[in-house]
């Protein structure tokens, strides 16, 4: 993979010395934190609750699409009125929260409004009113800073589609923002996995620039956290430097397999998703 930086220059990346200082900063800033709380206990949804459009169930002819991005919606059924106000969300771990729900109305008064931006308006031809004849409460996967869950939302019916319009009904106040980087930071390490056998390593995922020589990673551990940093330089005989960011993977060794402990970025100072091909 590669993409566009923002330019070619930046900061070198730190040695061990400076790696340490920098991660026990990291460190010492996160656990606790109000961020850490939400992260480990609370509701982070690592996706929009409620993409626009159709995208949580699969191909949408054309014509749906753009008959919902005009927001040519009609009413043809009565919404529930004794809509649940809390439903269940079941954690990994076994345990449950209580979440306050949004009604089939609210959602449906959401969803059928038009898009900010029409850049193709509904030509008779080309649109078809879309028209809801039922509703019922179900449940959709959603992913999560606690893994993957099951959460309640409004499936909606809708005549000659076959698939229905999802709605994820977890009113929005229950779902903690997903923490946000420190500006000026940047994030180095993308992803990471468990090594098979080998339970005192990771393997990373980094992204590093065309004219990066790679000097290994390094972890700093405590009970709580992995903060983890993969010691990159600028090679002194470079003189153009393409503006690119590749990626490549490399392990690191900790004290003690991981457990249940967190894994940071140092760069961003943003805990690090699981999962090497995850996007």
């Amino acid at each position: 993979m590669v993409l566009l930086l923002s330019s070619c220059g930046g900061d070198v990346r730190v040695a061990r010395g400076g790696f340490e200082d920098r991660a026990r900063e990291v460190a010492t800033r996160w656990q606790g934190s109000a961020d850490d709380r939400a992260w480990r206990e609370g509701f982070v949804a690592l996706e929009v609750l409620n993409p626009q459009g159709w995208g949580r169930v699969g191909d949408i002819p054309a014509w749906v699409n753009r008959s919902d991005h005009n927001g040519a919606w009609h009413l043809a059924a009565k919404l529930p009125v004794d809509s649940p106000v809390r439903g269940a969300v079941r954690w990994p771990d076994g345990s449950v929260s209580q979440v306050p729900l949004v009604t089939a109305a609210a959602a449906y008064a959401e969803f059928s409004e038009p898009a900010d931006l029409i850049e193709d308006e509904c030509p008779a031809k080309k649109c078809r009113p879309l028209r809801v004849s039922g509703v019922e409460l179900g449940e959709v996967s959603l992913k999560t800073s606690r893994g993957m869950v099951r959460v309640p939302a409004w499936m909606f019916t809708v005549k000659g589609v076959e698939q229905k319009k999802v709605h994820v009904a977890v009113d929005p106040s229950a779902v903690a923002a997903r923490p946000k980087r420190v500006q000026g930071d940047v994030e180095e390490v993308m992803a990471f996995d468990l090594v098979v056998g080998k339970p005192d390593e990771l393997l990373l995922r980094y992204g590093y620039g065309a004219c990066d020589t790679i000097h290994g990673a390094h972890a700093y551990e405590t009970d709580q956290v992995v903060v983890v940093d993969v010691d990159q330089r600028r090679s002194d005989s470079a003189e153009v430097c393409p503006a690119i960011l590749k990626t490549a993977t490399i392990t690191v060794t900790l004290a003690r397999p991981l457990g249940d402990r967190l894994v940071l970025d140092s760069g961003a100072g943003l805990p690090v998703l699981r999962g090497l091909n995850r996007r």
